[in-house]
């Protein structure tokens, strides 16, 4: 069922079945001239029915519909070449992540030599399950954006900000006379947005604090979320979240003191908020996720001159200096 949040504005939850997240928020600007769907979720049939449904349910014409993905991952990204081929015009997406998603042998090649990195022995953990969709092979045609750049849907002047963390191009959408935003994975309520590695060239969480730094100085009063609930606090929630990885850097740093660590065994033995206890226990794709994030953490503490790295074989070892 689509739900209004606000006048011309509407939710359609899109269930991601067998996946953590639950379900992603997909959002509809409608006007009499031009709407705008704001991610998709994955490409399977399920996410499909659902972003079909909620679409007709609106009787939106297709050939007056634009589709804006906030970041490159196929929770949000998925069905954009399904929707382009039904007679959507127009996709857009930021320059970095559109770039990203297109080089996918450049990309897998990527995170298997990171697989190694990471200290895996023995498994692949990049071998998502079918219910993270079928993977797209060749290259969406899209329209790459910017900061500052506006999108005009009736009475709405949504301004693209970029707020490179999650992903190294995520970007939001700001609509300064009502005070809405736009923030796909930046900012979630409940749960805590994944921030992974993206290359030891840049300091990707400490990228993201200044993204946050960044959005808490709107003047927001809806904050419109990607996944769990719409946020009418982003403050708050922002104070949260940098709360939250500064615990998590504080009890990286405890866990050092015992000697030097791989990413995999960092991430072994950190806490986190699953139903599965045991690290053994972990689907390969969390194992995946948590081992990413362990490392941007550890990446950071090396870009803040707390940690260093080094690599044995082919394998990442970081330890207190």
């Amino acid at each position: 069922m689509v739900n209004e949040v606000y006048p011309n504005i509407f939710l359609n939850e899109i269930p991601l079945p067998k996946n953590p997240l639950k379900s992603i928020n997909s959002y509809i600007v409608k006007s009499e001239s031009r709407n705008l769907v704001i991610d998709t979720g994955f490409n399977t049939p399920e996410c499909q029915n659902e972003l079909m449904r909620g679409l007709e349910e609106l009787n939106l014409d297709l050939k007056k519909t634009e589709l804006l993905i906030t970041h490159m991952h196929t929770d949000h990204s998925g069905l954009a070449h399904v929707l382009k081929g039904l007679g959507v015009p127009t996709v857009y997406f930021s320059k970095i992540d559109g770039e990203i998603s297109n080089q996918t042998s450049q990309r897998d090649s990527f995170f298997k030599s990171l697989n190694r990195l990471l200290g895996f022995e023995g498994e692949n953990p990049i071998k998502f399950g079918k219910e993270f969709g079928t993977k797209r092979t060749e290259p969406l045609e899209y329209n790459p954006l910017n900061e500052g750049n506006q999108l005009i849907i009736g009475d709405y002047c949504l301004e693209v900000v970029e707020i490179p963390g999650h992903t190294p191009g995520h970007i939001g959408l700001y609509e300064k006379k009502h005070k809405l935003f736009f923030g796909g994975d930046h900012i979630l309520d409940e749960i805590t947005p994944n921030i992974t590695f993206w290359g030891f060239e840049q300091d990707i969480l400490g990228t993201y604090f200044k993204s946050l730094e960044k959005v808490h100085e709107y003047e927001i009063a809806y904050l419109f979320t990607a996944h769990r609930k719409i946020i009418s606090d982003h403050r708050r929630r922002i104070s949260e979240l940098l709360l939250h990885h500064e615990e998590r850097l504080k009890e990286i740093g405890a866990i050092l003191r015992d000697g030097r660590k791989t990413p995999v065994e960092m991430a072994a033995s950190m806490h986190w908020d699953l139903s599965h206890k045991k690290w053994a226990d972990f689907p390969s794709s969390q194992k995946w996720f948590a081992s990413g994030e362990a490392l941007s953490h550890l990446e950071h503490l090396v870009h803040t001159g707390v940690v260093e790295r080094s690599i044995e074989g082919e394998v990442l070892l970081y330890g207190l200096k």
